[in-house]
This record gives C-alpha cells, structure tokens and sequence, in this order.
C-alpha cells in the first residue's frame, strides 16, 4: 500500500462526495463515475493497482470510505463545509 497522500484537487472532492450521496457533490462525466464505481468495488489488491494509474482519485475515495473524518475533509477541500 502506498504511504504516500496525493493533493486532492476541489473537483475531485466533488466528485467523490457525489459518488457518496453527500452534501457538496458534483456529478462527474461517465468515465469517472464508472471509475469511482469501479474502485469503490475493489478488493485491495485491485484498488492498489487503480492507486498507480489514479492515485488521486484512488486517495480521495479510500479517504471518504474509511477515514472517521474522510467526508469531512472532503467537504472542507470542496469549500462545502
């Protein structure tokens, strides 16, 4: 697993809490959205090799899933908060 936290950009912070039905979402075009679905079903082995090609998108959305403050982070990167 990478150590490293990519920036997550306030489009992607959009994106991510749209994803999750949260306050502040934004709809992304049909290839993130099918992307966001995708990596929301990874097991971890996958979701590593997603990490390689989409490492801030990858972050975000581990961010928003397993992170107790993750949403909040995101909103707060979306200026939703």
């Amino acid at each position: 697993m990478s150590t490293t936290t990519p920036v997550i950009t306030e489009e992607t912070a959009r994106h991510v809490l749209w994803h999750y039905g949260r306050p502040g979402g934004m709809q992304p075009g049909s290839y993130t959205e099918r992307l966001m679905e995708a990596i929301d079903a990874a097991d971890v082995v996958n979701a590593e090799k997603l990490r390689a090609a989409y490492p801030e998108l990858v972050g975000a959305m581990l961010t928003a899933k397993n992170d107790m403050d993750g949403v909040k982070r995101l909103r707060q990167i979306a200026g939703a908060a």
